[in-house]
C-alpha cells in the first residue's frame, strides 16, 4: 500500500511540476508576444518616420517651384493693376463727358408706337 500511495505522491509532484511548466511557459510566451509587439511599433515609428521625412524632401521640392510660380503670378497680378489704373486715369475724363452729355442732352420724341385717341 505504501509503494501505491508513493507513486500517487509522484504523479501528483509530476502533475504539479507539469503544471508550474505549464505556466512558465505561458509567461514566457506573453512575455514574448508583448516583447514582439514592441519591437514591431518601434519598426514601425522607424518606418513612419522615415517616409515623413522623404515627404517633406519631396513637398519642399515641389513648394520650392510653386513659390517662384507664385512669385510670378503676383508680379503680373501687379502689372496688371497697374495698367488697369493708368487706363481708368487716362479713359476718366472723356467717359464722364460721354455720361454727362448723354444724360443732360434730351431730344423729346414722339415714340414710333404712339398712337393719339382721336
Amino acid at each position: 500500500m505504501t509503494s501505491q500511495s508513493q507513486g500517487i505522491q509522484q504523479l501528483l509532484q509530476a502533475e504539479k511540476r507539469a503544471k508550474d511548466k505549464l505556466e512558465e511557459a505561458k509567461k514566457r510566451k506573453g512575455k514574448r508576444l508583448k516583447q514582439a509587439k514592441e519591437e514591431a511599433t518601434a519598426e514601425i515609428d522607424h518606418y513612419r518616420l522615415q517616409r515623413e521625412k522623404e515627404f517633406r524632401n519631396k513637398e519642399t521640392n515641389v513648394m520650392g517651384s510653386q513659390g517662384n510660380l507664385s512669385a510670378k503670378i503676383e508680379e503680373q497680378t501687379t502689372e496688371a493693376i497697374r495698367n488697369l489704373t493708368s487706363s481708368y486715369h487716362r479713359n476718366m475724363e472723356s467717359m464722364m463727358k460721354k455720361l454727362l452729355s448723354t444724360i443732360c442732352d434730351i431730344s423729346p420724341e414722339i415714340h414710333p408706337n404712339f398712337r393719339p385717341a382721336f
